[in-house]
């Protein structure tokens, strides 16, 4: 059973407090334990915020270089998909040709409505040099996504200082009975003669 199981009632601070009991490793731990609550909160704030700041800041540069282009169907759409390919929303592949912002033509594939006919218009996302992209993320996506992150972000970093000082912490208790035992080595034959 450990020692922990024998301990008396908590008293706040103790480890500070004059008392001709404390031992300096009490006022290293007590130190050891302050650093590194102190680290692991200070770590996971500001990792935490720089994270969500950077994921919100890419984002909101992807809405400002992103546009909507209207793109228009080249070949003819088959009417029903073919069986190897997926049946979301009845959606086809389909070369398409559209104008980026400088006035060049470029032409790819996109998915559009079966039976779609040569010349159908189809909004696609572009970016500044006309090449498809995903639609962007609203700014209420955005938030959530940097928000999440920010998050994870954060609590990885502060568990590092974390477990660092519970380390720290362990190695100090195991000296502390190390001590204790070669005292009671030395001591303990001594106590039973006083009986």
């Amino acid at each position: 059973m450990p020692l922990k199981a024998f301990r008396g009632p908590k008293v706040w601070l103790w480890r500070w407090r004059r008392n001709p009991l404390r031992r300096r490793a009490d006022v290293v731990e007590a130190w050891v334990v302050l650093g590194a609550l102190s680290l692991t909160v200070l770590a996971g704030v500001l990792a935490g915020l720089l994270a969500a700041g950077s994921v919100e800041h890419g984002l909101a540069r992807e809405r400002t270089e992103r546009r909507p282009t209207v793109a228009r169907v080249v070949t003819r759409v088959p009417a029903k998909p073919p069986a190897r390919e997926d049946r979301a929303g009845e959606r086809v592949w389909a070369q398409a040709r559209w104008h980026a912002v400088d006035g060049s033509s470029h032409t790819g594939r996109i998915r559009v409505r079966a039976g779609s006919e040569p010349g159908t218009p189809v909004t696609v996302w572009t970016d500044s040099r006309g090449r498809l992209v995903n639609r962007p993320v609203t700014a209420s996506e955005a938030a959530f996504r940097a928000t999440l992150v920010g998050l994870l972000v954060g609590v990885s970093a502060a568990a590092v200082p974390c477990v660092a000082g519970l380390a720290v912490r362990g190695r100090l208790e195991r000296r502390r009975l190390r001590a204790w035992d070669t005292e009671w080595a030395r001591l303990g034959p001594q106590w039973g003669r006083m009986v």
